[in-house]
């Protein structure tokens, strides 16, 4: 992979990471229709370090007052049930499926999820499912409401993200929207809750090549850190966005994209075009 491949890659992670449309499904794709075929579940890891980190940058005052206030629950100088100290808590129990369903599901997240089948399948019906739980979803809590069931629950649903085409803040705001939480409430979760996620999956797979080049990095480090770079701008801009967005669109728009990328995708896959598992026909 060269420096184009890498801008363009890095774009297509900052761009899509935060819409509810599946980064991991566009750099799948959009890896192969560039000529570079799957970059591969630890470049996609890598380079997710520099959208995550647009977040810690957008939402700096949140993060900061949130971790504050929780270690200030640890010794008591504030309530246990203070909405900051008890946001932290959820954040860590949320954080545990994804967490433990990414360490025992290693081989299929590298492998049989990275089928483009099941990338296609996913975009069209998470995609579904978010359109109705964004039309029938009521506007009936923010972040002060957050029960640690409905905490629990935004757990479960960042885990279904290790499929490709699903998308980790789609599946989040699905979540949400069925529990009754508004659109910018639903969203603002999400970044949240996907931080010590990204973060932990990152560094590890980081690691990972570090010590183990060979079996894991598929990409060379020079167009793997260009494209982190342009992650974290191109993800900054979405951010700002998509919150700006949501305060009085609705999702549908994305629905409608998911659908008509899988649609293609599946055309594309029955016609011979494309590969399931990479390479073109």
């Amino acid at each position: 992979m060269g420096w184009f491949e890498a801008i363009i890659l890095g774009l297509v992670q900052g761009l899509t990471e935060f819409l509810p449309i599946s980064s991991s499904a566009h750099i799948r794709i959009v890896g192969e229709w560039i000529g570079v075929d799957d970059p591969g579940a630890t470049f996609t890891a890598i380079i997710q370090i520099g959208t995550e980190a647009a977040v810690l940058v957008y939402f700096w005052k949140d993060i900061t007052r949130i971790i504050s206030r929780w270690f200030a629950s640890l010794t008591k100088k504030v309530p246990r049930d203070d909405p900051d100290a008890r946001m932290g808590w959820l954040i860590i129990i949320g954080s545990v499926p994804i967490v433990l369903l990414g360490y025992f599901l290693q081989s299929l997240i590298r492998d049989q999820f990275r089928s483009l089948w099941i990338v296609a399948i996913s975009l069209i019906v998470f995609g579904v499912i978010l359109g109705l739980a964004d039309i029938f979803g009521r506007n009936a809590k923010n972040l002060e409401n957050l029960s640690w069931r409905d905490g629990i629950v935004y757990g479960f649903a960042q885990a279904l993200a290790l499929i490709p085409g699903v998308s980790r803040s789609g599946g989040t705001i699905t979540a949400g929207r069925i529990m009754g939480y508004d659109r910018p409430s639903a969203a603002r979760y999400s970044f949240l809750l996907a931080i010590p996620a990204v973060f932990g999956s990152g560094l590890y797979e980081l690691a990972s090549a570090l010590t183990d080049d060979a079996s894991t990095m598929t990409v060379g480090w020079i167009p793997t850190i260009i494209a982190t770079i342009i992650a974290f701008g191109s993800g900054l801009a979405v951010i700002a966005y998509l919150m700006r967005y949501i305060e009085k669109g609705s999702f549908m728009p994305f629905v409608l994209y998911r659908i008509a990328l899988g649609t293609l995708i599946i055309v594309l896959l029955a016609l011979g075009v494309m590969q399931p598992l990479g390479g073109a026909a």
